[in-house]
C-alpha cells in the first residue's frame, strides 16, 4: 500500500486549484466515522434485544442473536491469531453469516476480502497471494455450498483455510470489545477486473465506509422501521452497505439469495413477503422487476419506498416504466466507483428527467467533493462551466488505493491539491467523463470507452444511450469489431416486443452522426451478464469474433 506521504502529484495548469475549487460540487455533514458498526449493534441489542436484525429464508436473528453469533466467530479469529491490520479472505454465499463475518473482523481490526464461489482456482490463488491474506475463512461449509476451488487455491498459496462452526451459540458468549476510533483502519478490499482482466484490489478505510453508510441513512431517511434487501453479489461493492447500513439505525436486513434473484416472479414475491422498503439493483434487474410488477394484480411492492439503480447506466425508458409501475416508490439513480467507498452521487429521478437522452446521476453525497478537469498536454485544468471533463473525487470516501499495488495506485490516486482540510488528503481519478449543470452531475460515459472507427473518435456510451431510448429495447450494448480501417461498430440488443432491425437503425441514425451508426446488428434473447449483473462486453466481443471465424 502506498504510504500517505507518497501520493502522486497531479500536474496542474497554473490557476487550476482556485478555479476547480470554485466550480467544485461539494456536500458536508458531520457524522460519526470513528465508531464501529458493531458498537451500534450492541446498543440496539441492549435497548431491544429481540428486535429482528437479519432474516434469511425462515431464519431470523435478533440483535441479541447477531451479537452472540459475532462473538463466536470473533473467538475463532482470535484463536487463529488474526489481529489488527490482517487481511482475511472470506468465501461463502450471500447469507446471514456474511455480515456476521464482517462484524467479527471489524471487532479485531482485520480487513474483509470477499472471494466469489464461482471464481476459478487460479484467480482465487492470485487474489490470495497478491492480498497476502492471513487466512481463508470458509462459511460456505455451513450452507453446503461448494468451496473446493478456494480451498485448493489456499493450499497452493499456503494460506490456511478455516471452516466456521455452526450455530447456535451459547447465551453467555461475551460481547466483542470495540476500539474507540477505527477511522484509519483498512476495513475491506474488493477485487475488480481491470482493463487487462487481471484483478486489482480496491481498499477502503473504515472512515470511508462509515461515511457512505451514513450517506445512505441521510439521503434515504432510513430508520428502525426500514427493511433493506441484501441482493448484491459479495464481490460487488454495494453488498457492503446493503448488509451493514440498517444495523446503524436498528433496521432489518433480508437476504435475497441467488436462485430468487434469477427469477423476477420469485424476487417480487420475496420483497413482498418481507415487506421490503429499500432495494438496490442493477438496471437490468430493475427492468425485470418492473416488467413483473406490471403483470401482477393487485399491484405488488406496496411497502417499497426506495428503488435504487446502480452499477451501469439507467436509461430513461426503464426509469419511465419503473415510475409508472411503482408510483408509490422513489426511484434513485446512483453512481460511484468501488475505489471511493461505493456511491458518490445520488439522484432522485423526476418526470422531467425522462425527456433527456441520459439521466443525471445527481449531487454529491455527504463529505464528498467532485471536480471536473480537462487534460491538455500532460497537465490538467479546470473544466469551464458547461464544459465536459473527467471526474475526480475528493473527500472522506476516497479509498486507500489498490492493495499491495503501488504502481497501479499511483496512476489513479493523487494528493488532493484542492482541499487542505480533506479527511483523507487523497484525490481519485475516476476515468469517467461528466458535465456539471446547476449542481447536478451528468454522466457522459467511460473515458476508456472512447474509440476511433473509420477515423472518427466517438463514445460508445453515447450510442448505447440513444439505442436504449427505444421503447422496445430492454438491453443494449455497442462493441467494436476488427482493427484499424477494418473496424466497425456492432450493436447488440434484446427486445421487449418484436421490431425489425431497420426500425432500430433508423432511430439511431436520426440521432447520431453517420459514422456513429453501427454497421452490424445482432439481436440476443438476453445479453450476457457478469457476476455483478452488468452487461458483459467481453463476451459480446468474443461472440462476434466467433461469428467472423465461421
Amino acid at each position: 500500500m502506498t504510504a500517505s506521504h507518497d501520493w502522486a502529484e497531479l500536474p496542474l495548469v497554473p490557476g487550476t486549484v482556485e478555479r476547480a475549487t470554485a466550480l467544485a460540487l461539494t456536500s458536508a455533514k458531520e457524522v460519526d466515522t470513528a465508531t464501529g458498526v458493531l458498537e451500534y449493534v450492541a446498543r440496539h441489542a441492549e435497548r431491544d434485544p429481540d428486535r429482528p436484525a437479519l432474516t434469511e429464508g425462515g431464519r431470523t436473528l435478533s440483535y441479541r442473536d447477531l451479537l452472540l453469533r459475532v462473538a463466536a466467530i470473533r473467538a475463532v479469529l482470535l484463536g487463529e491469531g488474526v489481529g489488527a491490520g490482517d487481511v482475511v479472505a472470506c468465501v461463502g454465499p450471500r447469507s446471514a453469516e456474511t455480515p456476521v463475518v464482517f462484524l467479527a473482523l471489524e471487532s479485531v481490526g482485520a480487513s474483509y476480502l470477499p472471494i466469489d464461489l464461482d471464481w476459478p482456482q487460479e484467480r482465487v490463488r492470485d487474489v490470495l497471494e497478491r492480498s497476502r491474506a492471513a487466512l481463508l475463512l470458509d462459511y460456505a461449509s455451513l450452507t453446503g455450498a461448494p468451496a473446493g476451488p478456494a480451498h485448493a487455491a489456499a493450499e497452493t498459496a499456503r494460506v490456511k483455510a478455516v471452516p466456521l462452526p455452526a450455530g447456535p451459540v451459547a447465551d453467555d458468549a461475551p460481547p466483542p470489545r470495540t476500539a474507540s476510533d477505527r477511522s484509519d483502519e483498512s476495513r475491506y478490499t474488493i477485487f475488480t477486473s481491470g482493463t487487462t482482466g487481471r484483478p486489482k484490489g480496491a481498499t477502503v478505510e473504515h472512515r470511508g465506509m462509515l461515511n457512505h453508510l451514513w450517506a445512505k441513512v441521510v439521503d434515504l431517511s432510513l430508520g428502525p422501521d426500514d427493511v433493506v434487501a441484501f441482493t448484491a453479489p459479495l464481490v460487488f461493492d454495494i453488498s457492503i452497505w446493503q448488509m451493514l447500513c440498517p444495523l446503524l439505525v436498528g433496521g432489518h436486513i433480508v437476504v435475497v439469495d441467488d436462485p430468487v434473484m434469477r427469477y423476477p416472479r420469485l424476487l417480487v414475491k420475496a420483497l413482498d413477503a418481507h415487506r421490503v422498503t429499500v432495494v438496490e439493483l442493477v438496471p437490468t434487474v430493475v427492468g425485470w422487476l418492473v416488467d413483473e410488477s406490471l403483470r401482477r394484480a393487485p399491484a405488488p411492492l406496496q411497502a417499497l419506498r426506495w428503488l435504487m439503480s446502480t452499477g451501469e447506466e439507467l436509461h430513461p425508458p426503464v426509469a419511465e416504466r419503473a415510475m409508472r409501475a411503482l408510483p408509490q416508490v422513489t426511484l434513485v439513480n446512483a453512481y460511484g466507483p468501488t475505489e471511493c467507498s461505493d456511491d458518490v452521487t445520488h439522484h432522485v429521478v423526476t418526470h422531467a428527467d425522462l425527456e433527456r437522452t441520459r439521466l443525471p446521476v445527481g449531487s454529491p453525497v455527504i463529505n464528498t467533493a467532485l471536480y471536473l478537469l480537462v487534460e491538455e498536454n500532460g497537465s490538467w485544468r479546470s473544466a469551464d462551466p458547461g464544459e465536459s471533463g473527467e471526474l475526480f473525487v475528493g473527500g472522506t470516501g476516497v479509498g486507500l488505493g489498490y492493495l499491495n499495488d503501488p504502481e497501479t495506485t499511483a496512476r489513479a490516486f493523487f494528493r488532493d491539491p484542492f482541499d487542505p482540510a480533506s479527511a483523507t488528503g487523497r484525490l481519485y481519478r475516476t476515468g469517467d467523463l461528466a458535465r456539471f449543470d446547476e449542481g447536478i452531475v451528468h454522466y457522459l460515459g467511460r473515458g476508456d470507452r472512447q474509440v476511433k472507427v473509420a477515423g472518427v473518435r466517438m463514445e460508445l456510451d453515447e450510442i448505447e444511450a440513444v439505442l436504449g431510448r427505444h421503447p422496445a429495447v430492454t438491453q443494449c450494448a455497442v462493441t467494436v469489431s476488427g482493427d484499424g480501417e477494418r473496424s466497425q461498430l456492432v450493436a447488440h440488443y434484446s427486445l421487449r416486443v418484436p421490431v425489425p432491425p431497420e426500425e432500430l437503425q433508423r432511430a439511431v441514425r436520426a440521432a447520431v452522426p453517420p459514422a456513429m451508426a453501427p454497421r452490424r446488428w445482432r439481436e440476443w434473447e438476453a445479453l450476457p451478464l457478469t457476476a455483478n449483473g452488468k452487461v458483459d462486453h467481453r463476451s459480446l466481443r468474443a461472440a462476434v469474433s466467433e461469428e467472423e471465424k465461421r
